[in-house]
Formats: C-alpha cells, structure tokens, sequence
C-alpha cells in the first residue's frame, strides 16, 4: 500500500506562495477566485498564503472586480514598492536605461547619447537616478541590472571590444555604483531572448538572429536555448570568410558600407540608413549597395546553415529594413535549390536589445524578490 506524499508546512507554504506571487506576476491583479483557478490551491490555501504575502509586504489590494457577475469581490496585486531591476542597453552611440518592476513592466525610461568611454558608468548611473527620481524611490529600491553590450562578454562579465578585454572591470565599476548586483550580456544575444520568449521566435526550436548595426552579429537558440559558447564567442559571424574578401576583413560595417558607396559614385559619408532609405525610394545606386549586402548575409546565413541547420534567421536592427529583407530573400532565392534557407523578421525592430534586456531582468527581480520573501527567517538561539 503506497502512502500519501508528505511535507513540512513550511516547504508547501512556500511552494504555494510562489505559485500566487508567480500567478500575480504574470497576469496582473487577480480575485481569490482567479488564482485558484490559475494556481489548482483552495480558498482556505490561497488565503492563508496571502495573509503571509500582506504581511510581508509582497501584496496589496489592487481595487474591486465588477466585471464579473455576483458581488463584487477584492483584487490583489504585487505590491507596486516591491522593487525594480535596471535593464540597460548600450550600443555605440547611446544608452538606453529603463526601470522595470517584477511584473516586467516599465515604469521609467530614459536615453542619452555617451559621453567619452571613460565616462560610461557615470552616464548610466545617472540616467538611472533620473528615473529612480521619476518614481521618487531610493537607491535601495533598485536590486539588480542587466545590461547590454556590443562585443564578446565571458562568463564572468567580462567585455571583449574594440579597446580590448576590460578583465571585467567595467561590470565591478558598475555594480559598486549601483550598489546591487549587475550582469552583463552581449546585445545580440538578448535580442535573441526576446525573440525567443516574446517574439519571431517564439513558435521555433531552433534559430539565428542576425543583427546589422554597426556591424553584423549572430544571436544562436539552439533547441530552445541560448548557446553563447564556452568563452562567449558564438554568434560573432562579422568575420566569417567570403571571396573575394581578405581573411580577417569585416563583412559589413561603416567602412565597408563607405567603400561600397565609392564604389558606386555615392557619397561614402553617408550611412547605411541613408543608403537604404534612397534604395526604398528606388535609387539605382542605392540599390545596388543594398543588394551587395543582402549577398553578404545571405552567405553569411549559408555558412551558419550549414553547420547548424536551424528553423530560421530572424533579421533585426537595420537588416529588418524592407528594402534589405527584400534584397535578402530575392538572393536567397537563388541559392534556394542547394540550401534553403528562411528569413523571418525581428517583432521588435531596433528595441530588440532592450526588449530581451526588460525580459531578463524582470525574471532575475523576480527571482530574487520572491526567494527573499519567501525564506524564513533564520531561527536565532536564545
């Protein structure tokens, strides 16, 4: 005879606490009737575990449901004090900084362009006290950050770029800061977490995000996850080799994009964006740049096809242009008979970065909320 799984009371309070707080953070403010429904516990669980969640703060009454039929009955929500993440996005040009709160929703934003390098964290901390002074809270309510960054980003946050590996010191600059613990991404790998968790990516197991700004990155999902490579290094396809370009020789970037314009008598100042803003206009010029591009992509796709085979190419940041999506797929199409290969585009466009930085930041907050209010207090001796 099999006997009736057991449990200390503690252990399913807090199982059963988290059920509702994650229930809460997911769909918002919600009767007592809505989270027995959403989370299988009873009226007399969901209202003793709420009592211990008022009690700590983590809960607050979110006004009265008269949408339903019958009498009107209480709604509760997390408490919107609880507390904030910061999720930042840095290209090379600006910072994007947002406080989001365990929910994942935005409640400040702010965006500057950078200042000198040297200069950065000072510029991030303040475009953070900015927003911390539109919610008139303090320093302490923000807990964590997540930030994004162009170039390689090991493991224990440190940034390989142009000016070389920072041995993780601008990730120790931050955090000290800030006072709360900070995690660094590479940007484009968090463009492909929104895509994976909210976006074009969504319905697929496997797939490459392509992300054109100032150059080209990969972000890769690999059976559902995000596979940043033992050193961090994956997805960095700007210098796959392509005849005729030297070893070593970018495939996209400003220069190379100044280049193609001499080439075709344009102006070799002007930017990508213009180039594909006249291509869509229908410049011959323009459109012959755009197409040499798309072949450069497309190639680009090919190589990584070749060895990973995934569902699709998400095309993000100037690469989701239409005028270079249609120049992307018409190339593809002729190679479509020795490897096919699908472009799909970003759902986020050039916020992609940020949208991936918001999404993880939120679910760490969360984590780290939750598990705090939901720890006993240790037990002091008397």
């Amino acid at each position: 005879m099999s006997r009736p799984l057991a449990g200390p009371q503690g252990l399913l309070r807090t199982l059963n606490g988290r059920a509702i707080l994650e229930s809460l953070a997911r769909s918002g403010p919600q009767t007592r009737a809505e989270l027995m429904s959403a989370t299988g516990l009873s009226r007399t669980a969901v209202t003793q575990v709420l009592r211990m969640l008022e009690g700590a703060g983590a809960v607050a009454s979110a006004g009265v449901d008269r949408e339903t039929r019958g009498p009107a009955a209480g709604r509760v929500a997390l408490h919107p004090r609880l507390g904030y993440a910061v999720a930042v996005h840095i290209d090379h040009h600006a910072a994007h900084v947002v406080l989001v709160d365990a929910s994942g929703v935005v409640r400040a934003e702010q965006h500057a362009a950078l200042p000198p390098a040297e200069e950065r964290v000072a510029h991030i901390v303040d475009l953070v006290d900015r927003c911390r002074r539109t919610l008139k809270v303090g320093k302490g309510a923000v807990h964590l950050a997540v930030v994004g960054v162009p170039g390689i980003v090991t493991a224990d946050g440190g940034i390989r770029d142009d000016l070389g590996p920072d041995g993780g010191a601008f990730r120790a600059a931050l955090a000290a800061a800030l006072d709360c613990p900070v995690r660094i991404e590479n940007d484009v790998n968090l463009a492909a977490l929104a895509e994976l968790t909210g976006g074009a990516g969504g319905d697929l197991a496997s797939f490459a995000l392509l992300l054109l700004d100032d150059g080209l990155g990969a972000g890769i999902v690999i059976d559902g996850a995000l596979h940043r490579g033992f050193s961090g290094v994956a997805g960095e396809v700007m210098y796959l080799p392509q005849t005729p370009l030297p070893i070593g020789a970018p495939i996209v970037s400003d220069a190379v994009v100044g280049d193609l314009a001499l080439g075709e008598g344009c102006d070799a100042d002007a930017s990508l964006a213009d180039h594909l803003e006249a291509a869509a206009d229908g410049d011959e010029a323009a459109l012959r740049i755009v197409a040499e591009i798309g072949r450069r992509i497309v190639l680009v796709a090919g190589s990584v096809g070749l060895v990973l085979d995934p569902e699709a190419f998400i095309l993000s940041g100037k690469a989701a242009h239409p005028a270079l999506v249609e120049a992307i797929r018409s190339i593809a199409d002729q190679y479509a008979a020795q490897l096919p290969l699908r472009f799909l585009v970003s759902s986020f466009g050039p916020e992609a970065p940020l949208v991936g930085a918001v999404g993880e930041a939120a679910s760490a907050l969360r984590v780290a909320l939750f598990t705090r209010i939901l720890t006993p207090a240790p037990k002091t001796g008397r």
